[in-house]
């Protein structure tokens, strides 16, 4: 017998007994609005929240909102028409002109604020974060309490996602706070009544 075959012996024969791993900590935080704490959250976070009863308000609304702005991009049908900036292009760089993106995301949290937005939403994963300007649809019914709750909601999912969280924010030293160095200037979250 090798060395190699007397150490690899000595491994099979010294597993350790198995254990059972610890049962998880949940922290309930039954918040008595949810939707309130959510846009209280918000709010704090340099974020707008406007309900809207159906698609057809927020496309009203979008309108109003961005009338001006050009480089518009959504992965919403809905809006198709309220779009001039077409998602079919394949390079991911050639987002970076877009000022405004109206996403659909798939729920939000109350505690933080978080929305969760995955790729079964989202042709290109560099969108939410290369966008000048940044708004996100999800359902009014669709808030959950706390992030526990979010992941339980995880379960299965697509490939990628990820939780963003009000415009980007960055302070330096001094604590100069800059809003959107990093990504998106601003933050909307469209709650929809009618989803």
């Amino acid at each position: 017998m090798t060395s190699r075959e007397r150490i690899l012996q000595q491994i099979k024969l010294n597993k350790p007994a198995e254990t059972l791993l610890p049962e998880t900590t949940r922290f309930d935080s039954l918040y008595e609005n949810t939707e309130d704490k959510f846009i209280e959250t918000l709010t704090a976070i340099y974020t707008e929240v406007i309900v809207v009863k159906d698609y057809a308000a927020l496309a009203q609304k979008a309108d109003e909102l961005y009338a001006s702005v050009v480089n518009r991009a959504t992965t919403i049908p809905a809006l198709g028409n309220w779009a001039d900036f077409s998602l079919n292009n394949p390079d991911p760089h050639a987002l970076e002109m877009i000022e405004i993106a109206i996403l659909q995301a798939e729920f939000g949290v109350a505690e933080n604020g978080a929305v969760w937005i995955s790729d079964a939403h989202l042709p290109h994963r560099a969108l939410p974060f290369i966008t000048q300007n940044l708004a996100f649809v999800i359902p009014r019914n669709a808030i959950v309490n706390n992030m526990h709750d979010a992941y339980e909601r995880l379960q299965d999912t697509t490939g990628w996602g990820c939780f963003i969280s009000g415009p980007s924010k960055t302070a330096d030293i001094e604590q100069s706070l800059v809003i959107g160095a990093h990504g998106a200037r601003s933050l909307v979250i469209f709650l929809l009544e009618d989803a």
